[in-house]
């Protein structure tokens, strides 16, 4: 065994040259790739999600919290297309933070993103089930039959190989933004801004005529829609755990980043803009609809093809769940590989060299927790609780693993200067401490909801459980895998 220079309580074993060869993946993706695997995990937040903060902010407050998300993701990303190319390997967030803030810090950082990308993919395969329930007229009692099959499905097309994940994530991503066009052009002739996208009076009522206050709860209202304007960015952040897949990391992660986030900025505000502007919807109605763009799509057409227009909204949820999947795999196998998690997770497949294991198992678990909550509690509140309190918990690991990459980011700026940056982030360290400001501004206001308080309940008990493990089991047989050799290197430097 040899001791960490830096942490002397974690221990690293030695491991027999097939170790790594049992954990190979393979690199095909390249620009390109890597933008559809950014915008695909995104792009169902812009088919529903966001436009709940239209209740509590309205049309004004949504475009603030809007403005400051955008602001907020684009010093994320930045730091991470600086990070990605310098540190290329599959941890992503784990690695980084790892790097500027030792074991614990990497590995906290790892549990947090591991909460939103075992979670987000249960949370997206429900609301697709339930289109689904809809539009074939299923028992609602079958629904878990169909988040199998769709598990089942999607994990068999990242299993058998990084070309085909790749090939189906460039299909749906672009599917997905087609029907985000055609929903843009479409609404255009339809619009009435001010009459229905204002239609929120300062009392909350419903303004038949609309013309409405911009702001019709006040700046508070603005910042309290902050937790739902995420949903137009979360999970761009995953790109990094594409690392080593990617052909040449030091060139193509910061361009597949920046085209992602620019993408998602451009979609955000014209569905910001078109979705509640549509005559027959508006910000009153959207701000508790549960199928905004189906609902602006039935506006536009019609209700006789509703069934069509439903399977044209799910495909965007589809996208999310494909990607995700493939980041939820990533991040258990870097973990794994490392020791932080049992290093069983990490095998990869024999000849499609995918890291099958992490994401079967990590399927598995989302799989459970949704049967369990609904069986446990009932269909009616447990489907509640799926698409509200394992979707907190998801969002609130995301928030603080952007603060750990977002402070990784400055250590690195300050202790490691001399590292080979291939991109430099234009916003640098200023950049940086925006994304900590607003990801806490925005935790703080998920905390006022006492809903979304219990999720965060459920984040301490699954950091509990990751804690206890990692401390008297998994840091004294960690693994020098390529995230640790290169922060033990660098750390020592510093």
């Amino acid at each position: 065994m040899a001791n960490d220079p830096d942490v002397v309580s974690v221990r690293y074993v030695e491991v027999d040259v097939t170790y790594f060869e049992k954990r190979k993946l393979r690199r095909y993706a390249g620009v390109w790739s890597l933008w559809a695997l950014g915008v695909g995990a995104v792009i169902s937040g812009h088919y529903s999600g966001w436009n709940l903060g239209l209740s509590i902010g309205g049309w004004g407050g949504m475009l603030i919290a809007t403005l400051l998300i955008m602001v907020m993701y684009l010093g994320l990303t930045y730091s991470i297309a600086e990070m990605s190319p310098a540190l290329p390997h599959t941890g992503g967030a784990y690695s980084f933070a790892r790097t500027a803030l030792g074991p614990w810090g990497g590995f906290l950082t790892g549990l947090a993103e591991n909460v939103e990308y075992v979670l987000t993919p249960a949370v997206i395969v429900f609301f697709i089930s339930s289109y689904m329930t809809g539009i074939f007229e299923t028992p609602t009692a079958m629904q878990p039959l169909w988040w199998i099959a769709f598990y089942v499905l999607f994990l068999g097309l990242n299993i058998v190989g990084v070309e085909l994940s790749f090939r189906v994530t460039l299909i749906v991503t672009l599917a997905a933004l087609a029907v985000l066009v055609v929903f843009w052009i479409s609404a255009l002739p339809h619009i009435d801004f001010s009459r229905w996208a204002l239609n929120i009076g300062a009392d909350g009522s419903e303004l038949p005529e609309g013309g409405g206050p911009f702001l019709p709860y006040g700046i508070t209202g603005a910042l309290a829609a902050m937790p739902f304007a995420v949903w137009l960015f979360l999970a761009i952040e995953q790109l990094p755990l594409a690392a080593e897949e990617s052909h040449d990391p030091k060139r193509d992660m910061p361009k597949g980043i920046l085209a992602g986030i620019f993408t998602l900025i451009v979609s955000a505000f014209m569905i910001l803009w078109l979705n509640p502007s549509v005559a027959g919807v508006g910000s009153f109605h959207l701000g508790t609809s549960g199928e905004p763009l189906l609902d602006g799509f039935r506006a536009i057409f019609g209700s006789d093809i509703a069934k069509i227009l439903a399977l044209v909204a799910v495909i965007g949820l589809i996208a999310s769940f494909h990607t995700i999947i493939f980041a939820e795999g990533r991040q258990i196998y870097s973990l794994s590989r490392a020791g932080y998690f049992p290093r069983a997770l990490s095998v990869t497949h024999g000849t499609r060299k995918t890291p099958h294991v992490a994401m079967i198992t990590g399927s598995i678990v989302a799989l459970i927790v949704m049967m369990c909550v609904w069986y446990g509690v009932g269909q009616e509140r447990g489907g509640a609780i799926i698409g509200g309190t394992l979707l907190n918990m998801a969002v609130f690991g995301a928030m603080f693993s952007y603060v750990m990459q977002a402070l990784a980011f400055i250590y690195l700026r300050r202790r490691l200067p001399d590292i080979e940056r291939p991109f430099r982030s234009p916003l640098g360290v200023p950049g940086a401490w925006l994304t900590v400001i607003i990801a806490l501004v925005t935790v703080f206001f998920q905390l006022s909801d006492p809903v979304y308080r219990v999720g965060v309940l459920g984040v301490a008990a699954w950091f509990v459980i990751g804690i206890l493990y990692f401390h008297f089991y998994a840091r004294n047989r960690m693994v020098l895998s390529p995230e640790e050799k290169f922060a033990m290197s660098h750390r020592t430097r510093a």
